[in-house]
């Protein structure tokens, strides 16, 4: 298709991307659009350099090669660099959502599936303020490279997200209803659901108390258990960290015991939901990738500079959020295996706790900061007395170790505002997720 210069190697991912947001605001509308772009982020490397170059004129592709290869110094040992000899030569068309395709689904359809809510919403006085969205995005990618790969492959999600505001005898509460899936079909009928979510809401909001701050026992939903691996983890498991870095290398040393024999996380871009990235960004084929199987460090997220500089597998994970970035090491679904014990067993083990079913917002390296919305007393077993907590705060080594009983089904969660930032790439797409886990010994105010 291109005419690759020689003794380079050179790639051009094009992306074709299509997207709806309709929002409103308290019932009246903000915004109805689609918009569709078709662009491209070309590069080339001699060896020494990148050089980098994005267009969203496709019909120039290749003059920004042409162009790029002029910068560079030509390399006839180019195809036995380490870093080279990494990439893998992938081809092939990968169509997953040919039939349930959310562009031919028309703007009014989403729209009245969206207002179709609002009754729901007025109906409870508590509720002073909301905003509702829906949000959906369907990327076309083609990858193609002068050592012969040639793929193209799709990714689809869609979602409603519905942000509350309430009030009551002075107190206000906030929190999100969100929805969000690879199916349009998954989001109908959605009423009943977030009748009970606001309602569980307002009654946090009327009957919540503050914590004791003290050390507990914490059980997190599959939502906070995944936030809790992402944050806590997943980013430790990027691997550009820790290139050239000696001594993270010694501390990161695949083999070391890092958490409890119960605990396991994976991150898979084969899962379906906004993590759902069959190829990366570099061509590389997503892998189910253990980052801690009992326990052990046995893996870590690569591009393929990183694997080759660290000599080990590639795992998919090179994702930019847009044709205008470079690829960098980022997550895709990043989530806890399921254990051995029932929900209900996880939660009569527990004398006294606390149970975090949701979450504003978690930040973490070496130690981790999740921020709980929703969270209860856990007394003689049972969820009893809603309590506000501020954070729930720890050492990621300490807390890892202090898994001590996870249940037995995964949920995996999918999201359509937002996203992971990195360096200054914020906003992308990913997914997580878990089963409920249960930590001995966590810091809570």
């Amino acid at each position: 298709m291109f005419k690759f210069p020689v003794n380079l190697y050179s790639d051009v991912r094009i992306e074709d991307v299509f997207e709806t947001t309709i929002a409103y605001t308290n019932g009246n509308l903000d915004e109805s659009k689609i918009k569709k772009r078709k662009a491209a982020f070309v590069r080339v490397f001699d060896g020494q350099r990148w050089y980098y170059a994005s267009t969203s004129d496709v019909d120039n592709i290749q003059k920004q090669l042409d162009i790029l290869s002029l910068k560079a110094k030509p390399n006839k040992d180019i195809y036995n660099h380490p870093i080279v000899e990494k990439f893998q030569v992938n081809k092939g068309t990968f169509l997953k959502f040919d039939e349930d395709d959310i562009t031919k689904i028309n703007k009014d359809e989403k729209k009245n599936l969206l207002t179709g809510l609002f009754e729901t919403i007025k109906s409870e006085e508590n509720v002073k303020m909301w905003k509702a969205y829906y949000v959906d995005n369907k990327k076309i990618q083609s990858f193609y490279s002068s050592k012969g790969a040639e793929i193209k492959f799709d990714s689809q999600r869609a979602g409603i997200e519905i942000r509350l505001s309430m009030e009551s005898n002075g107190k206000t509460f906030q929190d999100k209803f969100i929805e969000g899936s690879d199916s349009f079909d998954n989001l109908k009928n959605l009423e009943l659901n977030l009748k009970n979510f606001i309602s569980k809401c307002i009654d946090f909001l009327k009957n919540s108390k503050p914590v004791e701050p003290g050390k507990y026992k914490v059980i997190l939903s599959p939502l906070a258990a995944g936030v809790f691996a992402h944050e806590s983890f997943g980013h430790k498991s990027e691997s550009d960290f820790m290139v050239g870095d000696e001594t993270m290398k010694k501390e990161w040393a695949i083999g070391k015991k890092v958490g409890s024999d119960l605990l396991s996380i994976v991150d898979n871009g084969m899962d379906c939901g906004s993590g759902y990235v069959p190829f990366d960004d570099e061509g590389t084929r997503a892998e189910k990738t253990y980052l801690i199987e009992n326990g052990i460090l046995r893996g870590r997220l690569h591009s393929v500079s990183t694997a080759a500089s660290l000599e080990e597998e590639l795992t998919g994970n090179c994702r930019a959020i847009n044709f205008e970035y470079e690829p960098i090491v980022r997550m895709t679904t990043t989530y806890v295996l399921p254990g051995d014990k029932t929900k209900e067993q996880l939660f009569s083990e527990v004398e006294e706790g606390i149970y975090v079913e949701s979450i504003k917002h978690g930040s973490g390296m070496s130690t981790f900061t999740l921020a709980p919305s929703l969270a209860y007393m856990i007394k003689d077993g049972k969820i009893t007395d809603p309590v506000n907590v501020s954070v729930i705060t720890g050492n990621v080594f300490e807390t890892l170790s202090d898994v001590d009983g996870v249940s037995d089904k995964l949920e995996l969660l999918s999201f359509i505002l937002g996203g992971c930032g990195k360096f200054e790439q914020f906003g992308l797409p990913v997914g997580f997720g878990g089963p409920y886990v249960r930590i001995k010994n966590m810091n809570v105010q």
